[in-house]
């Protein structure tokens, strides 16, 4: 099938590409919390687990703000961020 003289809308465009950057993000924080920090529960943490599930926290709120301070900028240089976060 040829493409050529197809327009695409623009606003169905948009929609694509912010349900793949939220795709992404999600496959992201997936990765993240796949990290093993504990083999069984059990009624308290030792050192070494509490600071795995600390570093696992620390690690999976900064990678948030990067990735939603990144998206922000690039929605902002295209001037819909605002439309986005009304959804």
């Amino acid at each position: 099938m040829d493409n050529q003289g197809v327009t695409t809308d623009p606003q169905l465009q948009q929609f694509i590409e912010i349900e793949s950057q939220k795709q992404r993000f999600q496959q992201l924080v997936h990765q993240m919390t796949e990290e093993k920090c504990m083999d069984k529960p059990g009624p308290k943490l030792d050192s070494r687990t509490e600071v795995c599930f600390v570093n696992c926290v620390e690690r999976f709120i900064d990678t948030s703000q990067f990735i939603l301070n990144r998206l922000e900028q690039t929605q902002r240089s295209r001037g819909t961020f605002s439309e986005t976060m009304t959804d």
